[in-house]
């Protein structure tokens, strides 16, 4: 199967090696570019946190790329993530005590709230320019000082490359994957501007949530699949041979 993969890079190739040992032949098309912020070494203080919140591997390259960590002991720093890619990252940074909530904002939310108590200090939420869900509220709720950061904005592809577009209307690409409902909605602007609507028809759409399925309900699919959970893993699972 050729599996076009719409995440930025690096998530994007990471996750087009896992598809090629399944077997797929893979076609990466990142529909947004990460840009880390200038500025954003300025705004990073951990005075008083007791735990960094990490919702995207992007936030934790950002956060490494801003502030170094700059002391040995920042690395002792609990680390909740969002799912599985971004555990995974902020384990290759050298953190040491990461959990993984395994699923999505409300996961997160949940997770912190289990494993923590607010008396200890704050949080420090490593965050890029569009923000999904309401992490902050639902902390807050549950009586956490909360302190979220900036530290990147994604950048939307204009139009999709002359090789995508070709090989949509050759019919050689099998399924898209899907991780944002925002990748998703710029997926749907960028086919209409390409007048490519009509060539999904034989093609499967692979998404991490109900969400992102309901960005794509505007387009004409073969099928459309949700992960069981919204994991990478998840989400390789529809894709098994």
């Amino acid at each position: 199967m050729r599996v076009l993969v719409t995440r930025p890079r690096p998530d994007a190739e990471r996750f087009a090696e896992r598809l090629a040992a399944q077997g797929h032949e893979v076609l990466i098309e990142p529909l947004f570019e990460i840009v880390n912020l200038e500025d954003a070494t300025a705004q990073i203080d951990l005075s008083d946190i007791q735990a960094l919140l990490f919702t995207s591997a992007n936030g934790v390259r950002a956060f490494c790329s801003a502030f170094a960590p700059r002391l040995p002991q920042d690395l002792d720093l609990l680390v909740f993530a969002v799912g599985d890619a971004s555990a995974r990252t902020a384990e290759e940074f050298g953190f040491r005590a990461i959990e993984s909530a395994d699923g999505d904002v409300v996961d997160l939310t949940a997770l912190v709230t289990r494993r923590l108590d607010p008396t200890q200090g704050g949080l420090f939420h490593a965050a890029g320019s569009k923000v999904a869900g309401d992490l902050k509220g639902g902390l807050e709720a549950a009586g956490f000082r909360f302190r979220r950061v900036v530290l990147y904005e994604t950048c939307a592809l204009q139009a999709l490359s002359a090789e995508t577009q070709g090989q949509f209307r050759s019919g050689e690409i099998d399924a898209v994957t899907f991780f944002s409902p925002r990748t998703a909605k710029s997926f749907v602007r960028l086919i209409a501007a390409a007048g490519l609507g009509d060539y999904l028809e034989a093609t499967i759409a692979v998404c991490l949530s109900a969400a992102v399925k309901e960005e794509l309900e505007p387009l004409r699919w073969d099928s459309v699949l949700v992960a069981a959970r919204p994991t990478q893993a998840d989400v390789l699972v529809l894709l098994d041979p």
